[in-house]
């Protein structure tokens, strides 16, 4: 699909068709990134989206143990802020 690049005060800029944006599931804000010389696009997921269905998973199927956790932090000295 070409669509053309617009001009918007110094800046350019692309208008995006409505069902382009529906098919892609995009919202209020995306993520842009540039890679190999492609500008890629996509659905801005809030900071830690999905991690309570995950942690709900793991309590589920019983993963949910911190016995084998190795408690890296008793060796901290400091004080939490």
């Amino acid at each position: 699909m070409l669509i053309p690049l617009i001009r918007i005060g110094n800046s350019k800029g692309v208008r995006l068709p409505k069902a382009v944006i529906e098919q892609a599931g995009l919202e209020d804000q995306i993520d842009l990134e540039v890679k190999d010389g492609k500008v890629i696009l996509s659905s801005a997921r809030p900071a830690r989206a999905g991690w309570e269905a995950a942690a709900q998973a793991c309590h589920d199927g019983g993963h949910d143990d911190l016995a084998d956790w190795d408690g890296a932090l008793n060796d901290f000295e400091g004080s939490w802020e």
